[in-house]
C-alpha cells in the first residue's frame, strides 16, 4: 500500500492536471464565439493653449485640450472568461521629421468590468450569505430623483457626449499648433480570467469568428493655430506679461 504522503501528491497531482486542462478548454472556448464591436467616434472642439500642462513641469509648452463624443459596442467582448476591457482613445497626428513614424498620445481611457468583476462570488461570500441571509423588504423602495434618470448600460456599451479628456496632448518639441492631419482612435485590450490579453483587431482584420472594429476613428481634422490674446496686466501678479492662450475651431476633412 502507499504511504499517506505519495496519496496525497497523486491527489494533488490529479487535481492540478484537472485544473490546467479546464484552464485550457475556457482559454480556448471563447474562440468560438463571434466578436463584432463598433465605434463611432467624433470630434467636438479642439483648443491649443501655451502654458504648463501638469503642475511639474518645467517649462512652458503648447498642449492640446480635445472634446470628443463616443459611441461604443464593445459587448461582443465581454463573455464567461472575461475579466475586464481596459479601452483607451489615441491621438495620432504626422511627426516632425517625415522619416519618423506617427505621434501618438492617450487622450482618455476607462475600464470596462464584466457582471463576474463587479459582483465577485467567492465561497466565502457564500457561506457569509447563508448565516445572514438578505433581509427581504415587502415595502416597494422608490429610486431617488437622481437614479430615475440613470441608464444602467450593458458592460462594453460606452456613451459619451461632449466629453472632456483625461490627459492633454504635448509633443516632444514643444510645439502642436497648426498641426495636420490629427485623428482620433479606439483602441482596447481584453483581460480574460484565464488565456492571453488580446488587443484591439483593426477595421478589415479578421480571425476565424473574430471580426476587427467597424469604425472606431474620427475624421482628420487639424489643430488651430495659437492666437494670443491681450490680457489685464493688473489680473496677473508677478508677472509681467501676459499668458497665451488659444482659440479653436477645428478643420475637419
Amino acid at each position: 500500500m502507499h504511504s499517506a504522503l505519495v496519496r496525497v501528491q497523486n491527489v494533488f497531482g490529479f487535481f492540478t492536471t484537472v485544473a490546467f486542462v479546464t484552464a485550457i478548454v475556457v482559454a480556448l472556448s471563447v474562440t468560438v464565439l463571434p466578436q463584432s464591436p463598433s465605434a463611432g467616434i467624433e470630434l467636438r472642439n479642439v483648443q491649443i493653449v501655451k502654458g504648463r500642462p501638469y503642475y511639474h513641469s518645467t517649462k512652458k509648452e503648447e498642449y492640446a485640450h480635445v472634446r470628443f463624443d463616443l459611441d461604443a459596442d464593445l459587448t461582443s467582448l465581454v463573455n464567461w472568461n472575461t475579466k475586464q476591457i481596459f479601452v483607451w482613445i489615441t491621438a495620432t497626428y504626422p511627426s516632425k521629421k517625415p522619416s519618423e513614424p506617427p505621434s501618438q498620445a492617450i487622450i482618455w481611457d476607462t475600464i470596462i468590468n464584466s457582471h463576474s468583476q463587479k459582483n465577485p462570488s467567492t465561497p466565502f461570500t457564500l457561506y457569509s450569505n447563508l448565516l445572514n441571509p438578505p433581509k427581504i423588504s415587502t415595502k416597494p423602495k422608490r429610486p431617488s430623483k437622481a437614479k430615475q434618470h440613470e441608464v444602467e448600460l450593458a458592460p462594453g456599451l460606452v456613451r459619451l457626449k461632449n466629453s472632456k479628456p483625461k490627459y492633454q496632448i504635448t509633443d516632444i518639441s514643444g510645439q502642436l499648433a497648426s498641426t495636420s492631419n490629427v485623428t482620433l482612435e479606439l483602441g482596447w485590450n481584453v483581460q480574460p480570467w484565464v488565456g492571453a490579453l488580446t488587443w484591439t483587431m483593426r477595421e478589415g482584420d479578421s480571425w476565424g469568428r473574430w471580426k476587427g472594429i467597424q469604425g472606431g476613428r474620427s475624421k482628420a481634422f487639424d489643430m488651430p493655430a495659437l492666437k494670443v490674446k491681450g490680457v489685464n496686466p493688473e489680473a496677473v501678479k508677478g508677472s509681467g506679461k501676459p499668458e497665451k492662450v488659444a482659440e479653436a475651431s477645428p478643420i475637419v476633412k
